[in-house]
């Protein structure tokens, strides 16, 4: 008995021992940032916005390697396959999220296999038209569906934040829709702006500078608040037609395992980051809102998402092969 509490002690030693290492050391060489889609877009602007300051508060390159294709699946599985000793980091989209409820086998377990560390902004879900579309808000455009049922949403894809605002949406206010998936949101929105899709539930970062240049009209935000850039746009809350928020989210995982100490210093290191002036104004001024989420918040979000998107692809049918 005593050699076996001799052991147990020794073990958690050494465990206490790699941890206290783990936190006092690294990072001792580069760190990678995987993230699933293409340079330019609203997740790689996390990155690229974060990759100098914090290279400067870990004495270390943070290098930043755009795995782009399947829906971010194929930078999940890299991250997931990666050692847990902090030099792969993973900058995820919400999407990690939506693609277990709509994808009938993954090649990870999006819980198991991965720590969360921090949830860094979301870009609201907003509600547009065209310019030249007779909608002139929301009211109006529910009123337009039912007189004319099928009317026709554009997404940026099948599974995508805004298929599942639209499914959720056109479910609340009691309308038929025709929904149409296209190959990312730029092809969608510009269908909006060209009148042959009647609306879509987009990114406000993503539609941003259409808005902006009047080519496009918000008629509602998605999201629990209103957008700071668009101030006079309500909530679907306001107007009494609330969903489930499926407002983007863009935040650093880790795989499984990754060490409590390492876990905690970048998570620190990147909300301290967060609440820096110049950094806060460049995510608002590109249509995000800050989250600020530690590991227990975004674990939670996490789990929450996923459950929800789980009943809303079984009801809606929402499956990718």
């Amino acid at each position: 008995m005593t050699t076996r509490r001799t052991l147990m002690l020794a073990s958690g030693g050494l465990a206490f021992a790699a941890a206290a290492r783990a936190q006092g050391t690294w990072p001792e060489k580069p760190v990678r940032l995987i993230i699933g889609y293409p340079a330019g877009g609203p997740t790689d602007f996390g990155g690229r916005l974060l990759q100098d300051p914090l290279g400067r508060l870990w004495g270390q390159p943070l290098v930043i390697e755009n795995r782009a294709g399947a829906s971010q699946i194929i930078a999940s599985e890299a991250v997931a396959r990666s050692a847990p000793d902090g030099y792969t980091l993973f900058l995820a989209a919400s999407t990690h999220a939506s693609n277990a409820a709509v994808y009938a086998r993954l090649p990870y377990d999006t819980l198991g296999d991965f720590t969360p560390i921090v949830n860094l902004y979301a870009s609201p879900t907003v509600l547009f038209v065209g310019r030249n579309s007779p909608i002139r808000s929301a009211q109006d455009l529910v009123a337009a569906a039912k007189r004319e049922p099928g009317m026709t949403f554009g997404t940026s894809g099948n599974g995508s934040s805004g298929h599942f605002a639209t499914e959720m949406f056109r479910r609340k206010v009691g309308i038929e829709a025709t929904i149409v998936a296209f190959r990312g949101a730029a092809p969608a929105l510009q269908e909006v702006v060209a009148g042959r899709v009647a609306a879509t539930f987009s990114t406000l970062s993503g539609a941003i500078g259409l808005a902006r240049d009047g080519n496009l009209r918000a008629l509602a935000i998605g999201g629990p608040q209103r957008a700071e850039v668009l101030p006079g746009v309500p909530t679907l809350d306001e107007l009494g037609m609330g969903i489930p928020d499926t407002s983007p989210w863009y935040g650093f995982l880790g795989p499984k395992g990754l060490p409590q100490p390492i876990v905690d210093r970048v998570s620190n290191d990147v909300l301290g980051l967060l609440r820096d002036v110049a950094i806060a104004r460049r995510i608002v001024d590109a249509g995000g809102v800050i989250l600020a989420e530690g590991p227990q918040a975004f674990d939670a979000r996490i789990r929450r998402e996923l459950a929800e998107n789980a009943v809303i692809a079984r009801e809606a049918g929402i499956r990718v092969e």
